[in-house]
């Protein structure tokens, strides 16, 4: 008995690193890519057991090589297999670039016809939905290099451009240009002098439509009452 035990200890740690040799094979770049991207990160290994947003990526890509194959319901089955397991729902159907990372995690939908581009972030629940009942292209494309805070929502056929930040909380209605940032409710964009987006998410160097009218209408007042 105890034999058969240790027989199948060692079967299971064979398969174990089985799954390590291949996520290291086929997801080393998405893996860097959270290390890069998450300070708490300590380690490779770290990354590959405990982060919900790599395993949630790992059954998305085995799903969309099924959907791609029209094996709609295993490819659906094994996406809501991951959001039992993870909290993130990745439709199969969604189409999604290289060194891509959900940090946290929690609460991130991404519907079928969403599109992102390379080297994008979300923050723990994010939604990238669609707007009315209509079939076709009715989901968001997210450029590259693209940022989204915490609990937006990017809702429709519309397009963020590369090296964008959507503001956590934010509601994204409308097209928004590259090197663009987008805040509140509905989303307002503010330009940052058309310099890229630092991939950090240093929310403190955000700029606030609202304080800059705000500003702008204390500077107005200010003016007034000299003349």
């Amino acid at each position: 008995m105890g034999q058969i035990i240790i027989n199948i200890l060692f079967i299971l740690l064979g398969l174990f690193l089985i799954k390590l040799f291949l996520l290291c094979l086929f997801f080393c770049p998405d893996i860097k890519a959270a290390q890069k991207r998450d300070p708490a990160a300590k380690s490779f290994i770290e990354v590959i057991l405990l982060y919900p947003g790599i395993h949630a990526l790992v059954f998305y890509r085995i799903a969309h090589g099924l959907y791609i194959i029209r094996l709609y319901f295993l490819a659906r089955f094994l996406s809501q297999l991951a959001r039992f397991f993870t909290g993130i729902e990745i439709h199969p159907g969604a189409k999604i670039g290289k060194r891509f990372f959900i940090d946290h995690g929690l609460g991130v939908v991404i519907g079928e016809t969403a599109i992102i581009g390379d080297d994008v972030l979300l923050y723990q629940g994010v939604t990238l939905g669609g707007t009315g009942l209509f079939k076709g292209k009715r989901h968001p494309t997210l450029g590259n290099n693209v940022v989204v805070g915490g609990g937006a929502k990017v809702l429709g056929n519309i397009t963020i451009g590369d090296n964008s930040y959507i503001g956590a909380n934010a509601v994204v209605i409308k097209d928004v240009p590259p090197n663009s940032t987008v805040v509140g409710i509905p989303g307002r964009i503010t330009r940052q002098d058309g310099k890229k987006m630092d991939i950090s998410l240093d929310h403190a160097q955000v700029l606030d439509p609202i304080k800059q009218s705000i500003d702008e209408l204390e500077e107005r007042i200010k003016n007034l009452e000299k003349k």
